[in-house]
């Protein structure tokens, strides 16, 4: 696996480095690529969230705490400068076993350093039965992107309370039972940050390039689209139906509706689930025009399998989110 490093050392925001995820699947030849990086306090929030229901825009503001929306699916992610984030690259189209073969080369790397690492549910890796890393995905032609936190030192407090809902209970509930389900690394480990960053580099890369800068304008280029309202907070307008539900290994998900005499003029699907293939073209656009009766939207649906759109789902599952 190849090692894409930036030619200088310059402090960059957030949405620099989804960009140069894009930029290395779009741009570099055929291979497997990997790189990580850090930033200032940051709340990154998935594709399909609704973010005034996963943030606390009043805290982050307080705390100068940066907001911006990626293009995988999952939830809320906090990160800040005792956290790394890692970016993996490759070819493969298979998204779920590009990712499940991703969590397990990050799984043996952290084995290797003597810790008792173990993937688990959809996305998370647990040190002793504690969270340390979570994981997300998306797909480009041809290529698909995986991307997730490690947990070295980071402020658990800035974490929950910028991730949470403002209640102040909830809130401190929240610092505790995170504090009690989720560890870093530091307690485990006499490297430093950056020993541990030079130690998972030189056992998942064999060898390294250097961005030049023709490169890092080009993701500059990139990276502007994440700045805008428009991609951040996203279009939510009213509906006339919402519907909220939890599936187990599939996601938390909040459908809303526009209806009128009867017929589905609009759909959006929010939450946490993770996207494997179309979703809009394969489910959301289809339904506009869809009389809203069970009977008809099984009729819609009878020739997909929705566990190649959302990861784990089947049809069952997905025709009861809508009622």
């Amino acid at each position: 696996m190849v090692y894409v490093a930036l030619p200088d050392d310059t402090q960059r925001k957030l949405p620099f480095y989804l960009a140069m995820e894009e930029y290395v699947a779009r741009a570099l030849p055929e291979g497997d690529y990997f790189f990580m990086w850090q930033v200032e306090p940051t709340v990154i929030f998935g594709r399909n969230q609704l973010v005034e229901s996963e943030v606390d825009i009043d805290y982050c503001r307080s705390k100068g705490i940066q907001l911006y929306r990626r293009k995988s699916g999952g939830g809320c992610v906090y990160a800040d400068k005792s956290n790394i984030m890692f970016s993996y690259i490759t070819p493969d189209s298979n998204v779920n076993f590009t990712f499940n073969r991703y969590m397990l080369m990050v799984e043996h790397v952290l084995q290797k350093l003597g810790l008792d690492a173990r993937t688990t549910g959809r996305n998370d890796i647990l040190i002793d039965g504690k969270k340390v890393s979570g994981n997300a995905f998306y797909h480009l032609p041809e290529r698909s992107i995986v991307h997730g936190t490690m947990l070295y030192d980071t402020d658990i407090e800035n974490m929950v309370r910028s991730t949470t809902p403002s209640d102040e209970k909830l809130k401190s509930k929240g610092v505790e039972s995170v504090r009690q389900h989720v560890t870093t690394l530091n307690r485990y480990l006499t490297i430093s940050i950056e020993e541990f960053k030079e130690f998972v580099r030189k056992n998942l890369c064999d060898c390294e390039i250097v961005l030049d800068s023709g490169a890092v304008e080009a993701i500059e280029a990139i990276e502007q689209e994440y700045y805008t309202n428009e991609f951040i907070f996203g279009h939510n307008p009213a509906y006339s139906f919402v519907n909220r539900k939890r599936i187990d290994s599939v996601g938390e998900f909040e459908v809303r509706l526009e209806i009128k005499n009867g017929i589905i003029r609009r759909a959006n699907l929010m939450g946490d689930y993770f996207l494997v293939g179309d979703i809009d073209g394969l489910i959301l656009k289809p339904l506009r025009g869809v009389e809203y009766t069970r009977e008809a939207v099984e009729v819609l649906f009878a020739e997909i399998d929705p566990s190649t759109i959302i990861m784990n789902m089947n049809k069952r599952q997905l025709i009861e989110i809508f009622f």
